[in-house]
């Protein structure tokens, strides 16, 4: 199954995904915390129509999760472009609720960063509380999957050994363009990813070459911090982001960006210049 959350006529509601129409459903917005069983089995709303998918705005399949959490270097194709050697634990950082965009909106891009990169990545959605479970517990926690674009302004990233400052900027961070449930695609789905700049084709490559797979990074996660349903994370990007390419490519103003994922769809997101006196 495939559910959103979705603006119609000033409304935020929670979908089901079915063919071309998105049927309102009977439940609050899926946001941090959500009931994944309630959502599972959530019925149409009796007073709302289904809607066409073309007459609504698409929001991130998760609203204001109350984590949001990224592996870096999780492609080996990616490694090799850095020059690094192989990780053996996850790399790990955050972003904020605050950075995530829907799956068609601007991406905000500050005037402090001259260097603004892309990043396609595959984003799993926590469903169930989940702390210190075996790799073999892990995919039981999985509510589902979705289309992520780790926007990253490396001249800040790389002031420090530490990487918040690069990925933390806000409404930067499309996710979409729904929840497809993990029942779907299974606990390690092998997709092709790619993503394309204005057109044309920067990045691809297949789930399959993470170093560290999903049951591996949840369980990892679980030893140290308790996810929760509603939480977010990222997975990493394979080899051709920007910053690594010669010459570089940076986002500017008027960029369109589009990351695929097989199986789950698409963000498509232009890049706009901050409007600092907003």
């Amino acid at each position: 199954m495939r559910f959103v959350n979705y603006r119609h006529d000033g409304e935020v509601r929670a979908g089901r995904v079915e063919g071309d129409a998105v049927v309102p459903l009977a439940i609050p917005p899926i946001s941090a915390g959500f009931d994944l069983a309630l959502l599972l089995e959530a019925p149409a709303a009796a007073e709302a129509a289904p809607l066409p998918l073309a007459d609504v705005r698409l929001l991130a399949p998760v609203l204001q999760p109350g984590k949001v959490i990224c592996l870096g270097l999780n492609y080996r194709g990616h490694v090799t472009e850095t020059k690094r050697e192989l990780p053996t634990y996850p790399v790990l950082f955050t972003k904020f609720a605050e950075s995530i965009i829907g799956p068609a909106d601007d991406i905000v891009a500050p005037p402090e960063s001259t260097q603004i990169d892309y990043e396609a990545e595959l984003a799993v959605v926590i469903g169930r509380p989940a702390r210190r479970i075996s790799l073999a517990e892990a995919p039981g926690v999985v509510a589902g999957y979705a289309v992520a674009n780790d926007v990253t302004m490396r001249d800040y990233q790389y002031k420090t050994h530490q990487w918040l400052q690069g990925k933390a900027w806000p409404r930067t961070t499309p996710l979409g363009p729904w929840l497809v449930t993990a029942d779907e695609l299974g606990a390690e789905p092998e997709l092709d990813i790619a993503l394309e700049l204005n057109g044309q084709e920067r990045q691809r490559s297949n789930t399959r070459h993470m170093i560290f797979g999903l049951a591996e990074t949840i369980s990892t996660l679980s030893e140290f911090m308790t996810l929760a349903p509603g939480d977010v994370v990222l997975t990493g990007t394979p080899a051709g982001v920007g910053y690594r390419r010669d010459p570089q490519v940076f986002l500017t103003p008027g960029d369109r960006v589009k990351v695929t994922i097989e199986g789950i769809g698409s963000v498509d997101n232009t890049v706009v210049a901050e409007d600092v006196h907003a």
